[in-house]
């Protein structure tokens, strides 16, 4: 199913075009989820029929008086009882254990589908996303909404028919009193009505002021050795005090709503109910138009009808809560991606789309490309044409800040530029499947990473599958080999969060030797052997030199003993392209 992006952020826009969506993650579970509910209503159904069998057993216990009459009348009646106990309690452990399953379920599936979607939204995604901001919403906001899922349906199952079963069964005792419990029902229902739209607002600032706290944890725990080295401890404990206290506030803020929204509901409404029904009743019976039985019987059922009253609060916190989750997950599924999700907008393609690359495809032109960041922001590139034929070396060359990395990120589609075209191996690069033509693209940047795990298992990302052998040669040409079998575990040794056990030149020459287990036909270096000594920044250029044969390798670099190689020098200079 497909959406467009919504701009709505509270509750009300579950009502729109997200309904379905909602919904169609019960569909895998659609047995599990109606017993679920069966069970339910079973147990709403079990404590409706219940005080019917107290009413009548003091019915036959004054009709029969004092003796063995008396015990043979109630025996058969409270076996009944205690049987309608037994199944009750049976439905009540199913859907309390496998409605929790279900939920947790539903919840694994939503984190999968988000997380897949995450990595198919572009660099622009995460250039103004915080991470804290993603870990949230990836964890935080999809346990509210699995209590939700899993709650929610039972809930209103149990309580509206509780409710429902009650006033009716109260009707039936005694239509006139039933009427007066009754005609306090809307009170309940505005003063509801009122506070739920202050709690939701509340619920919405707060997700965002949790956001806020993760995303300084994470940016402080990023950069601790830059904040150590500037000696700014103190400052950043102040950054994250002033969050920690935005959060605070939120969250007292929906705490002082809570109390007066549990107080009113679940004390001075409910006691109210009852009163009125104690004092009506004691009214009949003086009347004579109520019996003893009838009297206690609606007492048992005002409380049946009172009930759900205070969890009506419970209910609206954990429907807050939960489509407030929903929404900010929904946000980011209607995110336009790279590749799309079932519940993702899908953006129009032109008809070359899904092309794969022809692996040989390794020339790269610009056609008076244009390229900014943001609508209003400046032009990075402005009218950027040249050709890189197949197989040939060319350096990228320019002032820092100029546009370089700009202008070769937008080779693998990383961006998309304003207007002009791109085109591998002559095809038009927008038209092209991304993953076929990134499988194509190899890369090693500047802001090295190295993933947690083994060093086989970081130059193994290169190419999944790739064997023992293959990972050595890869390491061999990299100028990798010497340094991992100087190391404790040789291949198998751990690299640590980030690759931190490791140094700046490792850390390079292992995203090196990725790139050359990768062997594509485009070899894009930007800067890629800065961190190494001029000992090891020979050999690699030696190695390079001979895998850049019959492919297209572009270098960006301001070492001269960096390009010195290269057959054409490109200057990237005031926006645009001039040779050098």
């Amino acid at each position: 199913m497909a959406f467009k992006r919504s701009s709505a952020g509270n509750g009300m826009s579950f009502f729109g075009k997200r309904f379905k969506c909602f919904f169609s993650f019960y569909k895998p579970y659609r047995g599990l989820f109606a017993a679920d509910v069966l069970c339910a209503a079973a147990v709403s159904a079990a404590s409706l029929v219940l005080p019917l069998f107290i009413r009548r057993i003091i019915r036959e216990a004054m009709r029969a008086g004092v003796g063995p009459d008396a015990a043979g009348a109630i025996f058969p009646i409270a076996a009944a009882m205690g049987a309608l106990i037994v199944f009750q309690t049976a439905c009540n452990l199913f859907y309390d254990h496998m409605g929790h399953v279900l939920g947790a379920r539903m919840e694994r599936d939503m984190r999968n589908r988000l997380f897949a979607h995450y990595q198919t939204l572009p660099f622009s995604f995460f250039d103004r996303e915080k991470t804290g901001s993603v870990i949230s919403r990836i964890a935080g906001d999809l346990l509210s909404l699995a209590e939700l899922y899993h709650h929610g349906p039972e809930d209103i199952i149990i309580y509206a028919l509780t409710f429902a079963g009650a006033l009716v069964i109260l009707i039936f005792i005694n239509a006139q009193l039933a009427l007066a419990i009754a005609a306090f029902l809307p009170v309940i229902f505005i003063f509801s009505l009122v506070y739920s739209g202050i709690l939701n607002r509340a619920y919405g600032q707060n997700r965002k002021n949790i956001a806020e706290v993760s995303s300084r944890i994470e940016d402080s725990i990023a950069g601790i050795r830059t904040v150590k080295s500037f000696g700014n401890e103190n400052l950043e404990t102040e950054k994250f005090r002033e969050a920690n206290e935005r959060f605070y506030e939120s969250r007292a803020s929906i705490y002082k709503h809570e109390a007066r929204y549990y107080t009113g509901m679940g004390v001075l409404f409910t006691q109210f109910l009852m009163v009125i029904a104690v004092v009506f009743g004691a009214v009949k019976i003086s009347g004579a138009s109520l019996d003893i039985a009838d009297f206690i019987s609606f007492i048992l059922y005002v409380n049946y009808l009172a009930a759900p009253v205070p969890q009506l609060a419970r209910i609206t916190a954990q429907y807050q809560e939960g489509i407030s989750g929903f929404n900010r997950f929904m946000d980011i599924m209607e995110t336009p991606g790279e590749r799309y999700g079932e519940c993702a907008v899908k953006e129009t393609k032109n008809e070359t789309d899904g092309r794969p690359v022809d692996a040989g495809a390794g020339s790269v032109e610009f056609e008076k490309v244009d390229f900014r960041y943001t609508e209003d922001g400046p032009y990075i590139l402005k009218d950027v044409s040249f050709t890189i034929k197949s197989g040939e070396f060319a350096a990228l060359t320019g002032p820092s800040g100029i546009g370089k990395t700009t202008l070769c990120s937008l080779v693998p589609r990383f961006y998309e530029p304003l207007s002009g075209r791109i085109m591998i191996g002559g095809i038009d690069a927008a038209g092209m499947d991304l993953h076929s033509l990134r499988r194509r693209i190899g890369i090693v940047r500047q802001d090295l990473y190295v993933f947690s795990g083994t060093i086989r298992e970081n130059i193994a990302y290169g190419r999944p599958g790739a064997s023992a052998e293959e990972i050595t040669a890869a390491a061999k040409k990299a100028d990798a080999h010497d340094f991992i079998m100087s190391l404790p575990g040789g291949y198998d040794t751990p690299t640590g969060p980030r690759g931190l056990t490791l140094s700046g030149g490792q850390r390079q020459r292992l995203c090196i030797a990725r790139v050359f287990l990768k062997d594509p036909p485009i070899l894009i270096f930007d800067e890629a052997t800065s961190a190494l000594d001029y000992e090891s920044e020979a050999v690699i250029q030696n190695s390079l030199m001979s895998l850049s044969e019959n492919r297209t390798v572009i270098v960006i670099a301001h070492r001269l003993s960096t390009i010195k190689n290269a057959g054409r020098l490109l200057v990237l200079d005031g926006q645009t392209i001039r040779e050098g």
